[in-house]
């Protein structure tokens, strides 16, 4: 394809979009199509004239999978349509200029127009290249906005001051009070974990922290009487079979008539805890946790209730002093003590039990040296799943993904069993570190997914880099389990879209779910674009909610408003102030207020 330069006038604003994946065509469709901006993209020359046919090769033969589980599972009918159609359809063009190169040197940024951009994100898949790509596009441009995608975070977080401070210097004395450059580092792995993981848990709650609250989104049966705070309300088929679109933020009235529909509602919103409480319950018992079992620990603790009751016996059968008692106990458990010849008939069975008590002991302090030794031998190896293991996640691949959804899935404490086939992947080290069972092996041979107990899973989440590998892997645990529940990662979306009505028609009683991670991760790209924060989405079935953060100050729809008049149903909420969850219905925002708004995509664009 021969490449487009970009064609603005000296002083057209635009935005340049630098990327190596689907996540750069993504943002650059999204700040097009939803917010109307002059977008260049910059990719690699075999960007384009390589992958899409490798998509559509991946595609077809998801394709023909998808083909035969319908006709197998529905009894032969045809395949819903537009699903198989659309599978095996290539990617269209989303029409921006393109500008093909190599790599991102200065001459090639100055040709995507990066001196003139009011933005510029770097996206490619390595970190390296996005930053030094980075410290280019600040010295061409100091004012620029910069959103860079990096997996490292630490490092990002030093990325951001060094590039604020850059523009900062740069204008130091310079008397221009309206440069407003900032820069933004995100990691599309950390954006799309929290909805992957929340997916796979049905039923329970998504989570969202914003800036010292603690947003929590849960699907149920609406009541009645709700309305206040109603995210979404979940699509349903009308009498034609069709189903309709689910509907976000909708209004109140609409709402109060949808009784007894299954919504997305704000049960809760609360200030998170900080490092405080994060740090709460640190100590004894976790490192307990680490070194011994569950049914070790139970057994030292019963033991410890015995020779506790004994001594209190003791105690009361002499009249003793309680100390003395307890020692004494201890003497008899271990035999070191005098046999209470001529003793109280009392006190010679109470040595009896102290003596078979101290048999017991023995070995359990034997098995706890023995458990310590080998959790010592095999913190640097792999666990293997146990054998009673059930109600667990299985999740496949470790990639960049795969070990954010299974940090995310630990941090809530969910029991995870990983499956990967590449031995050396990165996120084995997590695994290990987790004490996060993994069984090595390529997940579309017979008997890997048996190894990771998948007929006893409460759900199967495939998120490795392959399209057929997560298709065909859910298929086969479909097969041991049809009523599994399923959440697939799909490289596009509209493919995603396919082949969650495909299952969802072939398995109508099983809970599907398919995510496209660029579809997750773009709108708080581009959010960070256009100067928005973007604090967390939740994904609602195949559309996304943003919580994002807004100033008040001068916004029109907004200052002077209550949090009632400020509501816009299908395009924005305002959920409380920025730090406070006591946030009244009828408080009137102000200059200075900072609120957390819930907002649809196309609302975010309106709020600019």
């Amino acid at each position: 394809m021969a490449s487009v330069p970009f064609q603005g006038g000296p002083g057209a604003p635009h935005m340049v979009v630098c990327g190596d994946d689907g996540l750069a065509h993504r943002l650059a469709a999204e700040l097009r199509g939803v917010y109307g901006e002059q977008v260049t993209l910059v990719v690699p020359p075999a960007e384009r004239a390589a992958r899409p046919p490798v998509v559509g090769r991946a595609r077809a033969a998801s394709a023909a999978l998808l083909d035969r589980v319908v006709n197998a599972a529905v009894g032969g009918r045809p395949a819903v349509p537009g699903t198989a159609g659309t599978a095996a359809a290539a990617a269209t063009s989303v029409g921006e200029p393109v500008l093909e190169a190599v790599e991102l040197t200065e001459a090639v940024l100055a040709a995507a127009g990066v001196e003139r951009a009011t933005a510029l994100a770097l996206v490619h898949d390595d970190d390296e290249t996005n930053i030094r790509a980075a410290l280019t596009a600040r010295r061409l441009n100091p004012r620029l906005r910069l959103v860079l995608r990096l997996y490292n975070r630490r490092l990002g977080q030093h990325i951001e001051e060094l590039l604020d401070q850059a523009a900062a210097l740069a204008y130091d004395g310079g008397g221009d009070a309206e440069v407003e450059a900032s820069t933004t580092v995100l990691s599309d792995a950390d954006t799309a974990a929290p909805a992957l993981a929340a997916t796979a848990l049905a039923g329970t709650s998504k989570v969202v922290q914003t800036e010292g609250l603690l947003l929590r989104a849960v699907e149920r049966p609406l009541p009645a009487d709700s309305g206040l705070h109603t995210l979404a309300l979940l699509s349903v088929s009308d009498p034609t079979g069709q189903d309709q679109e689910p509907r976000l933020l909708p209004a109140d009235e609409e709402v109060r008539g949808a009784a007894g529909r299954t919504a997305i509602v704000l049960e809760q919103v609360s200030t998170a805890g900080g490092p405080e409480s994060a740090a709460r319950g640190a100590g004894v018992i976790p490192w307990l946790n680490s070194l011994f079992s569950r049914r070790l620990r139970w057994s030292l603790a019963g033991l410890v209730g015995c020779v506790l009751a004994l001594a209190i016996a003791l105690w009361a059968v002499t009249g003793i002093h309680p100390v003395r008692a307890f020692y004494l106990t201890l003497l008899d458990m271990f035999a070191i003590d005098d046999p209470a010849v001529g003793a109280p008939l009392g006190r010679q069975l109470l040595q009896l039990l102290s003596a078979l008590v101290g048999l017991l002991l023995l070995p359990v302090l034997l098995a706890a040296v023995l458990e310590a030794l080998g959790t010592f031998r095999t913190a640097t190896s792999l666990r293997r799943p146990p054998r009673g293991l059930g109600g667990h996640v299985v999740l496949l691949g470790l990639g960049k993904i795969g070990t954010r959804v299974l940090t995310r899935l630990r941090e809530l404490n969910v029991p995870v069993v990983c499956v990967e086939s590449d031995p050396e992947a990165r996120g084995l080290a997590t695994a290990r570190r987790l004490r996060v069972p993994v069984v090595l092996g390529d997940v579309t041979q017979e008997g890997v997914l048996e190894s990771a107990k998948i007929h006893r899973a409460q759900a199967l989440l495939a998120v490795t880099s392959a399209d057929t590998t997560n298709l065909e892997a859910a298929l086969y645990a479909r097969t041991v389990r049809p009523d599994l529940r399923v959440v697939l990662r799909l490289y596009d979306d509209d493919f995603a879209t396919a082949v969650y009505r495909t299952l969802r028609t072939a398995y109508p009683h099983a809970l599907t779910r398919s995510r496209s991670v660029t579809h997750l991760a773009a709108p708080a790209f581009a959010g960070a674009m256009l100067g928005r924060q973007v604090l967390g989405a939740v994904a609602v079935e195949r559309q996304v909610l943003l919580f994002a953060a807004v100033d008040v100050d001068g916004h029109p729809m907004l200052e002077g408003r209550t949090v009632d008049q400020a509501f816009r149903p299908g395009s924005w909420r305002v959920l409380a102030l920025a730090g406070r969850s006591d946030t009244p219905a009828d408080h009137v925002l102000a200059k200075g207020d900072r609120v957390v708004v819930a907002v649809t995509r196309r609302g975010l664009a309106a709020l600019r």
